[in-house]
């Protein structure tokens, strides 16, 4: 089997992905925009060969990287990136190459696109918050005489919260359109709960081969805005709800062969239209693996290895490594240099010691969503977990 890995080298610990294909015997081809030499050890030794692009986003770049693997390899199986950025461009490559493995060019649409996902959730039984493609202020206003403030504007097509803005009056509405960029943007009514994904591998017939839950702040959108800190922990268990909604998903999505992020609101209000506190209600789908360090986070929280599942599923298209029945909680909670907090470092390593599993200063990169310094741990459950941030966030006054 050849498998080109399109940049195995971020976010950092994808290499994993390639290092368990390499380890079942695929020709793993990398495709990166870091020279060779600035390769980390554990990034070249999961290769079988790299070709360096100056740039990923240069599609010529990424064609002749493909022609030229094809030429010394022979044909190939796969393309995949599990990274959003690169979704397009993998399809593309894929329809371009008659690689059939995988979404094409003209999949993309209501993967990428937050209006055209409605109609799958609807198939899939599934409610949705209300949305609009809002080109003007006119239309914007209509809507709102039938939703209501607040509501979040957002790109239609867009990764994560990036240029994501909550709206709660006419004023503001005026302002956002007078410096709206020209991408086009989507209206939604607000919904008040937590944000729950249901994170699964899926194999070539839509059946997930590995499932877990994990629990997001309300809005990163704020986090980053108001540079708050940042927590979110995996569950040692998938809700039956999510676990019901999560599976209609993936079967109304056609999802197949892929590790996905899918987001759910569990609502902690009542929404008229949509549900009681408690139902879980679709946000929108992502075709890759949670971003940061969740894979790892779920390797802590089930005992397992996320990225050997995947390898299996790739080449066996079904789960070989067994649940070892062994589950927790693992949270992650980071801290702000320009914060002052109540506890010192070394007061948590020395509360948490045997518990505390990752522990390190984050890339400047990922300082606004991720905070400066983390800190991960398994934990025995929801009090421990809630227990474990309020401690290692807790401000002086």
């Amino acid at each position: 089997m050849n498998f080109i890995f399109v940049s195995p080298q971020f976010p950092r610990v994808y290499w994993n992905f390639c290092d368990r294909l390499k380890k079942k015997g695929v020709n793993v081809l990398g495709i990166g925009d870091t020279p060779y030499d600035q390769l980390q050890h554990e990034v070249r030794e999961s290769l079988t060969e790299y070709y360096f692009v100056p740039s990923l986003a240069d599609y010529d770049q990424m064609l002749r990287a493909v022609a030229f693997f094809t030429f010394k390899y022979g044909r190939i199986d796969w393309i995949e990136s599990n990274n959003e950025y690169w979704l397009e461009s993998d399809a593309r490559l894929r329809t371009d190459f008659n690689i059939r493995t995988g979404w094409q060019s003209g999949d993309m649409d209501h993967i990428k696109n937050k209006s055209a996902m409605k109609p799958f959730y609807k198939k899939a039984g599934i409610p949705t918050a209300r949305l609009a493609k809002v080109t003007t202020l006119a239309a914007a206003e209509e809507f709102l005489t039938e939703v209501g403030y607040p509501v979040i504007v957002k790109p239609d097509t867009g990764v994560g919260a990036t240029d994501t803005y909550r709206i709660d009056s006419h004023d503001e509405l005026c302002h956002f359109y007078a410096s709206k960029p020209t991408v086009p943007y989507v209206m939604e009514e607000f919904v008040t709960g937590d944000i729950c994904s249901y994170d699964a591998i899926v194999d070539a017939d839509s059946n997930p081969v590995f499932e877990s839950m994990t629990v997001w702040p309300p809005s990163v959108m704020d986090i980053v805005l108001y540079q708050l800190d940042l927590s979110y922990y995996t569950t040692d268990r998938v809700p039956d709800a999510l676990q019901k909604a999560g599976r209609a998903t993936l079967k109304a999505f056609r999802v197949r062969s892929r590790f996905v992020h899918l987001e759910f609101f569990r609502l902690t209000k009542d929404k008229p239209g949509l549900g009681n506190v408690g139902d879980f209600v679709g946000l929108e789908v992502n075709m890759r693996p949670a971003g940061g360090y969740t894979t790892d986070m779920m390797n802590f929280a089930h005992s397992t290895d996320v990225y050997e599942i995947w390898a299996d599923m790739i080449t066996a298209n079904r789960r070989l490594l067994p649940d070892r029945n062994e589950h927790c909680y693992c949270a992650y909670a980071s801290r702000r240099d320009f914060h002052r907090y109540v506890h010192t470092h070394e007061e948590i390593l020395r509360r948490y010691a045997g518990k505390i599993v990752m522990c390190e200063r984050m890339p400047e990169m990922m300082w606004p969503q991720m905070g400066n310094q983390m800190y991960t741990a398994k934990l025995s459950g929801q009090e421990e977990t809630d227990d474990f941030i309020r401690f290692i966030q807790e401000q002086q006054n």
